[in-house]
């Protein structure tokens, strides 16, 4: 509004000379730059206000926030959601326009209410300087990129979205012109008349002299003042000079951002080497200006941002549709991975294997399970070695720990995906497909509250699955420590290890600790070495059961490339647990060249690159893409066994014969569990644990494994010949650890 407005411009004569009174004269007082014409009166807006949820950071992932748009900035308060606070002026909250509904949108209204004054804003961004944008991936989402930093906003319907996008532009529009609009325009020198003045004083009585005075008086302040406003006008020119040019360089800004990465893309990772992933890994271009694959750097309201984060909330939609779409290239592999950067080609075809029908549930229980007092079992064997504590078979799964070794393999089509990439020269690939199949091995044991059956001396267990291209084969190798080895054939690949777990009770929880180290070998040579980390299980005793998996995982490449994992720890506050990140390192340089980022009960993604040395606006999850994911299917039983795991147990009639009498699938009490016949399956458990108690004898006497010996490493290796020994059915020397089979009969 300009501030003469109240003025109006009037023609008055001055008297130049002091003595000739009686003739007023006109003269050329003041020059006022004043508006000619009035502007008409701009209507005020209409405060803005309601629930948003803002990308804080990668350790807290999207917080619901209070928003209140006013005089061209927006503003946001933290809500009460878990001790944060919210808040906005009572007089604003009585006179806005509210924009969505429901429990966040209630709560902030009523912490809003009863905050009333005291609450300042947690932070602010002025519409003048900032692009409004909405995502074009996800109706709910939109942005606000000030120059410097973006602001990550997600609407609770598209409805909603599309009400603050309106309000937005037009405060943002009406700003601008408010302020550009030079209501200072210079005009005509306009004279002053005093007349008036001088009858008035006249008409009270005052001489000449005094009157004279009075006119010099006024001429002096309307003079003063009329300086002042020039200067003020003077200062507004050189704020909106100002202003335009911040808009001028925020636009450059923007368009150097989006060549930087374009130009990054069509130059691609390491010499142009992945530029034909990008567009895939993106859904589009970024030159496009959209925020889900443009990188850019967003507002982490001063908090200290952490390794983890929520990566599901955390990736655009258009990334885990991407992430999908590469994902079923990199998996069925079935067609040309055609590079759309050159002419170059990835052909790699991957086998085809048969498909076997497999059950897809267990029997039916024959009786109801029995309530069991667990304290009175706990509280004698707290800080005690779990392998020496002799539980009841209603902690079991109807599973051995030597199938448990093959469930890890569920995912294998990781390993033969990373075959095929190595066979094309792409070693990179290769190791980050090996880095999600060693994670994928934790996805099973979300949900499983018992344990499997701790295996005999002695005892095997083999998998036979064409349809995967698998032959597996495992066995107890001592009892003191528990050492169970392993080793599966697989097209291509060998994969094999040892495993000795150290468990511990300490009254609400075990810790199991793994010693051993698995070995992924392909034909080629290359080969892959890591050990497994640290599995805790809560709640014991009161609560729900469940696990988690923490600690540090090295996978070591014996080529170029090795990886570096680490499995958060759930905290009791923590929001997102079961997160996993690291990246990959060139062994020769020790560049980090590929970050891994997910959860091991969900998925797991990469992105190409360091993400630490780029820019700080780069936004790393615009190019993620989906490695693995779980299959999330379950059977609705108390042991949560996923399809695959299911199928472990399985005992056709065919096979009676085939197996060896040392076979889990063979064990009695693991089989009367899986029929739901717990009295005979507790008291099979009792006999065989004393027969076990005979182990560490044989064991002390020279006792050697039947199909593992030691190497030099201390580590165990698969002698050979099972398999041949099954195919004549000669299992000559091979003794009956189970003692009975009355298990395998009705």
């Amino acid at each position: 509004m300009n501030p003469l407005c109240c003025i109006a411009p009037v023609s008055v004569d001055y008297a130049a000379d002091h003595h000739h009174h009686h003739q007023p004269r006109s003269v050329a007082a003041a020059t006022l730059s004043a508006t000619p014409e009035a502007a008409p009166p701009q209507t005020t807006p209409p405060v803005v206000s309601g629930v948003l949820h803002k990308w804080v950071n990668y350790g807290k992932g999207w917080r619901s926030r209070w928003f209140v748009l006013e005089d061209g900035v927006l503003s946001y308060y933290k809500l009460r959601d878990g001790g944060g606070e919210s808040g906005e002026s009572s007089a604003s909250t009585a006179a806005a326009r509210v924009i969505g509904e429901g429990d966040a949108l209630r709560r902030a209204r009523e912490d809003a209410a009863a905050a009333g004054k005291q609450w300042k804003p947690f932070g602010d961004i002025h519409l003048k300087v900032s692009s409004i944008r909405a995502s074009r991936s996800d109706d709910k989402r939109l942005y606000i990129f000030s120059g410097t930093k973006t602001l990550h906003l997600r609407c609770e319907t598209e409805e909603d979205r599309n009400a603050w996008l309106e309000a937005l532009l037009v405060a943002k529009d009406r700003f601008p012109r408010s302020l550009m609009t030079n209501d200072f325009a210079p005009v005509a020198d306009i004279m002053l008349s005093t007349e008036k003045l001088r009858m008035r004083l006249l008409h009270e009585g005052l001489n000449e002299t005094v009157v004279n005075e009075c006119e010099s008086i006024m001429m002096t302040e309307l003079l003063e003042l009329h300086n002042q406003i020039k200067s003020q006008q003077q200062q507004h020119s050189v704020l909106v000079d100002r202003l335009r040019q911040l808009e001028t360089e925020k636009v450059e800004l923007e368009r150097t951002v989006v060549h930087e990465t374009k130009e990054r893309e069509a130059h691609g990772y390491v010499n142009g080497r992945y530029s034909d992933f990008y567009s895939v890994l993106s859904g589009g271009s970024a030159s496009e200006s959209d925020p889900d694959t443009a990188s850019q750097v967003a507002d982490a309201e001063s908090e200290d941002e952490v390794t983890y984060f929520d990566t599901r909330d955390f990736l655009s939609v258009e990334s885990l549709r991407s992430a999908s779409r590469r994902r079923e290239l990199v998996t069925n592999g079935c067609n040309a991975l055609e590079s759309i950067g050159d002419s170059r080609s990835y052909t790699a075809k991957f086998t085809k294997y048969p498909i076997v029908e497999r059950r897809d549930k267990l029997p039916e229980p024959k009786e109801k399970e029995k309530p069991i007092g667990l304290w009175s079992i706990i509280k004698e064997n707290i800080g005690k070695d779990l392998s020496g504590v002799c539980l009841p078979v209603y902690f079991n799964e109807p599973l051995s720990s030597l199938q448990k070794c093959f469930e890890d393999l569920e995912y294998s089509y990781l390993v033969d995906n990373a075959l095929q990439w190595g066979k094309q020269g792409d070693s990179l690939m290769r190791t980050l497909l090996v880095a999600a199949f060693a994670v994928s091995s934790y996805a099973s044991t979300e949900g499983r509250q018992c344990k499997p059956f701790n295996p005999l001396l002695g005892e095997t267990y083999e998998a036979d699955y064409p349809d995967k291209g698998l032959r597996f084969f495992s066995e107890k190798v001592s009892h003191h420590p528990v050492v169970v080895a392993c080793h599966c054939d697989g097209r291509g690949w060998k994969f094999w290890g040892d495993s000795n777990l150290r468990g511990k009770f300490w009254g609400r929880s075990i810790q199991l600790d793994p010693i051993g180290v698995l070995t992924l070998q392909f034909d080629d040579g290359e080969k892959f070495q890591w050990s497994k980390v640290t599995t805790s299980i809560y709640n014991i005793i009161i609560g729900k059961i469940y696990c988690d998996h923490y600690g540090t995982m090295h996978i070591k490449g014996s080529s170029r490339y090795s990886c570096k994992l680490k499995f958060k720890e759930l905290s009791i506050i923590d929001r997102n647990p079961h997160q996993v990140q690291g990246f990959v390192q060139d062994n020769r340089t020790g560049e980090k060249v590929a970050m891994l980022i997910g959860k091991w009960d969900e998925a797991m993604y990469y992105v190409l690159g360091d993400p630490s040395a780029k820019p700080k606006w780069y936004d790393p999850m615009s190019e993620a893409v989906l490695l693995w994911e779980r299959d999330k299917s379950l059977n609705q039983t108390r042991y949560n066994l996923s399809p695959f795991a299911i199928s472990l147990n399985e005992l056709p009639p065919h096979m009676l014969t085939m197996l060896p009498p040392t076979d889990s699938r063979l064990r009695p009490d693991q089989r009367h569990l899986e029929n739901g016949e717990y009295e005979k399956a507790n008291s099979e458990k009792l006999r065989l644990e004393q027969l076990q108690r005979q182990a560490r004898r044989l064991q002390e006497k020279g006792w050697q494994p039947r199909w593992f010996r030691k190497d030099e490493d201390d580590s165990y290796c698969y002698l050979g010949g099972y398999w041949e020994a099954r195919e004549k059915g000669n299992w000559d020397g091979i003794p009956h650890i189970f003692g009975q089979s009355s298990a395998l009969t009705g």
